[in-house]
Parts: structure tokens; sequence; C-alpha cells
């Protein structure tokens, strides 16, 4: 009896045995899922200017270094701008493949860097969940970038004047882009050598102004005086005043706005009348009292006819 006891006992440690022999290179072949993400550009750079595409994108990879085939899950953390990226991909063993991750920025955002993350996670291996947690990761900067955009206000478009005055004149200058921008201000040259020409004096006191994004505008003001001596007449001028931003000029093509004004001189004057209508009232007034004689004349000379005895 015991030596059947001992037989039975026998038989079931070689069993287990051959169990344990064949589970262990079976464990060993259970495969290991690994998987790494890199992007390129790793700074994105959107354009928010009126008229942009508002969009900026980056090329992913994800690479396999297994020997199997993977699913992995892909996920964006944007910093509160919108983004897109394929859910999902699958690659092959000791293979890549490239996806886009596209970011939208809103409409003239003030120039800033936002982060953003994607992250890759293997969800099957060769069909199967896998035996371990697989991950990586890739951060950028997003980056909103400058654009200029500008206006220009004069406070009085028309002024009316009398010679030899000095006058300001103010003109607001509003800085519509999203960043912090010098705006170089002045007079056109064709203005200006009309002016000088015609007897102007003008004082540019600033010829560059920092203004801030998108608040209130930077006040730029020209000192003009008017000519010493106009003449007889009244005369018509025109000031073409312009800012331009400095940005812009540093990047590819200035930004200039320009706002015109009117400088009307008041010539010399008779009291009271202009010299020009009241010597025209004078002629008039001559010519009525000329024409009146010769109609007296000739009612005269009709009568003594008609009374040859007077």
């Amino acid at each position: 009896m015991m030596s059947t006891r001992k037989s039975t006992f026998a038989v079931l440690v070689i069993y287990v045995a051959s169990l344990l022999l064949v589970a262990v290179p079976a464990q060993a072949q259970i495969p290991t899922a690994a998987v790494s993400i890199t992007c390129q550009p790793a700074e994105i750079k959107v354009d928010v200017k009126p008229g942009s595409t508002l969009v900026g994108f980056t090329t992913c990879t994800a690479t396999n270094p297994t020997a199997y085939i993977e699913k992995i899950a892909l996920s964006v953390t944007s910093d509160g701008l919108a983004a897109a990226a394929p859910g999902d991909i699958y690659v092959g063993g000791n293979s890549e493949e490239d996806f886009q991750v596209v970011v939208r920025a809103q409409p003239f955002m003030t120039m800033q860097a936002r982060s953003l993350v994607v992250q890759g996670s293997v969800q099957e291996i060769s069909g199967l969940p896998p035996a371990n947690v697989a991950t990586s990761g890739a951060s950028m900067i997003v980056s909103i970038t400058q654009f200029a955009l500008l206006q220009v206000e004069a406070v009085e478009p028309f002024v009316q004047l009398m010679p030899k005055t000095d006058k300001d004149f103010e003109f607001k200058v509003y800085n519509l882009g999203n960043q912090y921008d010098f705006m170089k201000v002045g007079i056109s040259e064709n203005s200006r050598e009309d002016l000088e020409d015609a007897g102007f004096n003008i004082n540019i006191p600033i010829s560059k102004v920092n203004v801030e994004p998108m608040v209130a505008p930077a006040k730029v003001r020209i000192q003009v005086r008017t000519p010493k001596t106009q003449g007889w007449t009244d005369a018509y001028h025109t000031l073409d005043f312009y800012a331009e931003s400095d940005f812009s000029c540093k990047n590819g093509g200035c930004d200039r706005e320009s706002q015109m004004i009117t400088i009307y001189v008041r010539g010399i004057y008779l009291p009271g009348f202009e010299i020009i209508p009241a010597l025209s009232m004078v002629a008039l007034a001559a010519a009525v009292a000329g024409r009146r004689f010769i109609n007296a004349e000739d009612e005269e000379e009709e009568w003594r006819e008609a009374a040859p005895g007077l």
C-alpha cells in the first residue's frame, strides 16, 4: 500500500514539474508594450491678424519598438486652445506612423505663449490588452504671433485761421494690434514741402510714440504757424499726417495710416467786406449809375425834340 502511494506521489511530482517547465517559457513569451511620441516643430506659430486662418499645426511620430502591432490611444492638452488630433492609431512592429495635431486660436488674441502636450498610450498589442502600462508624451509651445494694425484720427479735420497764427493740431493714434508697438509719426514729405513753400512753419515735438494695444489712443500734436502774409485772397492748404508701425517695418512691410486735414487761411479784408466782393459791388454801382445818366440824357433830348420852341 505504501509503495503504491509513493508511486502516485512521484507521478504527481513529475507532472507538476513538467507543467512548470512548460509554463516558464510560455510566460517568457508574453510581449512587453512600448511606444515613443515625438513632434516637430516643437514651437507652433499661430497668426491671429484679420484675415488669417487662426490655425497652426505640428507633425508627430508614434514609434513602436516591439515586434507586434500596437493600438495607441492619443490625447492632446492644449491650455485653453481648441485642438484636434486622431483618437488612436495602429503602428506595426518595429515601425512608426505620423499624425498631425492642429490648434486653433481666437482672432485678435494678445501675443503670448501657450503649452501643448501630446500623449500616447498603448491600448492593445497584437489585439490583446498589454501586460504593462506603456505611455509616451511630447511637450510643445504654441506661440500667438504679433501683428500690426493701426488707425489715425484728426481731432479737427477742418480749421479756419488768420495769417501769422499759431495752432496745435491734435491727432489720435490707435494701436489695433495685439502687442505694444512703436508708432513713427509725422507729416508726409510732399505735404510738408508744399506747406513750407507757402510760408508755414511746422514743428513736430515727437517722432515716435509707444502705443498700448486695444486701449486709449496716443495723442500727437503738430505745431503750425500760418504764413506771415496771405495776400488779398483766401487760400486752402492740406496737412497730411501719418502714423507708421515700427513692428511692421521690421517684419516685411510698413503698415501706415494717414489722415488729411484742411487749413483755410483768410486773406486781407476791408472793414466788414471782402476786398474782391467789395470791388465788384463798386463796379456794379458805377455801371448802374452810368446807365441811368445816359438814359436821362436820352430822355431830355427826346423831350426837346417834341417841344422845339422851348
